[in-house]
């Protein structure tokens, strides 16, 4: 028993998704998919060393 109420809310949100128009930014969601955040990440001299012939030297 009790069931009626979360039926309800579950048909609810499931409309509300359905038919609700999004604003998507597709740029946003391209960079972060690809990992351009814009910022550059420091990363220890000892890993850079460590791994510097298997990494490929950046393009920037």
């Amino acid at each position: 028993m009790g069931r009626g109420r979360a039926k309800a809310k579950q048909t609810k949100v499931a409309r509300d998704l359905k038919y609700r128009t999004h604003e998507t930014d597709f740029g946003a969601l391209a960079s972060e998919l690809h990992g351009d955040t814009g910022k550059t990440e420091q990363v220890d001299p000892e890993v850079l060393e460590k791994w510097s012939d298997v990494i490929e030297p950046s393009r920037d």
